[in-house]
């Protein structure tokens, strides 16, 4: 791709935000069923941990999209090396972060674990159903 075919990063930016709408509103469908079902039950605490890992979970989405957005528009020609030294690095400061909270906030902190996962598993299967139709198409 030539540079002048890029989009200026302020553009990917918004198209960025534009594209992760519909993650953004499962997140807070999330966050709100966990108050809710927290609520039902008396579980404060397990709701907000839950609601945490729901946030860690998108916060480690939207770095990962803007990560890949930045080294698109920039043009680089990335080495497999540097790829997996940055999804580590992303990975280990997310599982170090939600760790000391869960052993933090222990037996209830392991809300945020299941909130982490509960995210991340969604969030694969919307960003694998548009590459599964692509697949059916060609």
């Amino acid at each position: 791709m030539t540079t002048a075919a890029m989009p200026p990063a302020s553009g990917g930016l918004r198209a960025l935000a534009r594209d992760q709408k519909k993650i953004a509103y499962v997140a807070l469908v999330l966050v709100v069923a966990s108050f809710w079902i927290a609520g039902q039950l008396g579980e404060w605490g397990l709701g907000m941990c839950i609601a945490f890992g729901v946030a860690f979970g998108l916060l480690n989405h939207l770095a990962t999209e803007f990560w890949l957005l930045k080294i698109i528009t920039s043009g680089e020609e990335i080495t497999r090396n540097q790829m997996i030294r940055a999804t580590v690095v992303r990975l280990v400061i997310l599982t170090v972060a939600a760790v000391a909270v869960a052993v933090a906030f222990w037996p209830t902190g392991i809300g945020l674990l299941l909130g982490l996962a509960l995210f991340r598993c969604i969030a694969l299967v919307m960003t694998s159903i548009p590459l599964l139709k692509e697949l059916k198409k060609a």
